[in-house]
């Protein structure tokens, strides 16, 4: 199944990005999403209608205006991100289930009884 997925990037240049990955199981769909150098405090994931938001925003590290360093590459993104993913189902919002270690953050997304049972495998037999 595919799943519609949008991303929202603020035109700058500071913009932060958010890659993720989604995988469909039996049971649950799951997302994982990259966030190095973003506190667990400054995410938000929300789930409305059978759409899965999250968003955030990496604080920049670097001071621009001390005048001891002279910067020369500047290659790491900083801003708000936002991404959102339409599920093929409505999950139950008591089940989800988010964990967040070591810049890698896990959602789990359980099917709802009645979507599991209407999947069914159907049997190839040689004519």
């Amino acid at each position: 199944m595919i799943f519609p997925v949008a991303a929202h990037l603020p035109d700058s240049p500071d913009s932060a990005t958010l890659k993720i990955d989604v995988a469909e199981g039996k049971d649950a769909i799951e997302v994982t999403a990259e966030l190095p150098g973003v506190d667990e405090k400054d995410i938000d994931i929300t789930l409305a209608n059978g759409v899965l938001t999250i968003r955030g925003e990496k604080k920049a590290e670097r001071d621009e205006t001390d005048k001891d360093k002279n910067w020369h590459v500047i290659e790491r993104s900083y801003g708000s991100f936002s991404r959102t993913i339409t599920l093929p189902y409505d999950p139950d919002s008591a089940k989800v289930e988010a964990k967040f270690d070591k810049g890698v953050l896990r959602i789990r997304l359980p099917k709802p009884a009645e979507v599991a049972k209407k999947e069914k495998k159907i049997e190839i037999r040689k004519s």
